[in-house]
């Protein structure tokens, strides 16, 4: 069986700007209006299912910066 990976999410939204946020939410197909107000909250403040969809999507930090 194998082990699924996880993005550290939390530690790159803390140290992320905005655009970079934003090309996340848009790696896991986020509606471009929703962008504009979940770029902006805090990590922990998302809803779980898109912290899920973000932590297992297999997004590496290279690809977002």
């Amino acid at each position: 069986m194998t082990k699924i990976g996880t993005f550290d999410a939390a530690e790159f939204w803390k140290n992320a700007y905005a655009h970079q946020r934003g090309k996340l939410l848009k790696k896991v197909k986020v509606p471009e209006d929703q962008i504009l107000i979940l770029a902006n909250k805090k990590y922990l403040e998302l809803p779980a299912a898109l912290r899920y969809e973000i932590e297992t999507s297999g997004i590496q930090k290279k690809d977002l910066l």
